[in-house]
């Protein structure tokens, strides 16, 4: 595959894919949240796996991520995308924005986070100083603009634990700690990735203002539901154009 993406919150399936295939992955890890579609999208072939399942079934914390990135690494993806609904913490992120971020900071626990945790495994001890693919975001960046929307070039993502959503003090502390965006699905995906090789970008989408920020309103899940089928529609857009940007590996 010469990409592969990752649908989050709101993002199921894909019906863009030209002459999709499921396929159904055994990996050494268990079941992935869904099989992986693969298909054609300008003459590149794509694959999608829905995170949370394909009736969102799966809550953040119980997402079996190795199983999820080995699976589209065994298929040969080249390169992979993951798809964020997120909040916003920062001015420049507003409800509406889509961004796409360089940095995180990682607040979940209790998650499985390397490919190393079998006892005959590989103690591997990645760099991760940037935690996104600077070549991949650079075009993932300019395939937002080629189709025709705003984008914020950068950002930090906080990873929490969910499925809750945070409290206005949590907020607050993220701010400080310098955080822009939050989610509860970066982590531990992105480091997965790189323990694969396999260069990772985030295209964050965010939905609400988290929690006391933006006039300190209670979040709306009517508001924040609304602003995800938003902009969940353009997501086919900038995979066309990602698509048709991305040089040959």
């Amino acid at each position: 595959m010469d990409l592969a993406l990752i649908g989050g919150t709101g993002l199921y399936d894909f019906p863009e894919l030209e002459e999709p295939e499921r396929i159904l992955v055994e990996t050494p890890y268990g079941p992935a949240s869904a099989p992986v579609v693969v298909g054609s999208i300008a003459g590149r072939r794509v694959g999608f796996l829905a995170r949370h399942g394909i009736h969102h079934q799966v809550p953040p914390h119980r997402i079996n991520y190795r199983a999820n990135l080995w699976s589209l690494h065994h298929l040969g993806a080249k390169r992979i995308v993951g798809i964020n609904a997120v909040g916003g913490i920062t001015a420049p992120y507003p409800p509406g924005t889509i961004a796409v971020p360089h940095q995180l900071i990682d607040y979940t626990w209790g998650r499985i986070s390397t490919f190393a945790d079998e006892g005959s495994a590989e103690v591997r001890h990645v760099e991760f100083s940037e935690p996104y693919d600077r070549h991949l975001r650079h075009h993932l960046v300019a395939a937002v603009r080629r189709a025709g929307l705003g984008v914020v070039d950068g950002g930090v993502y906080a990873a929490t634990q969910g499925p809750r959503l945070e409290t206005a003090a949590e907020i607050e502390r993220l701010a400080r700690d310098g955080a822009d965006v939050v989610g509860m699905t970066g982590m531990p995906e992105a480091v997965l990735a790189r323990e694969l090789a396999v260069p990772y970008a985030c295209l964050a989408l965010v939905v609400n203002w988290a929690a006391g920020r933006g006039g300190a309103e209670p979040i709306s899940m009517q508001a924040l539901k609304t602003e995800l089928a938003r902009l969940t529609a353009f997501v086919p857009r900038i995979v066309q154009a990602l698509a048709e940007l991305l040089p040959t590996p």
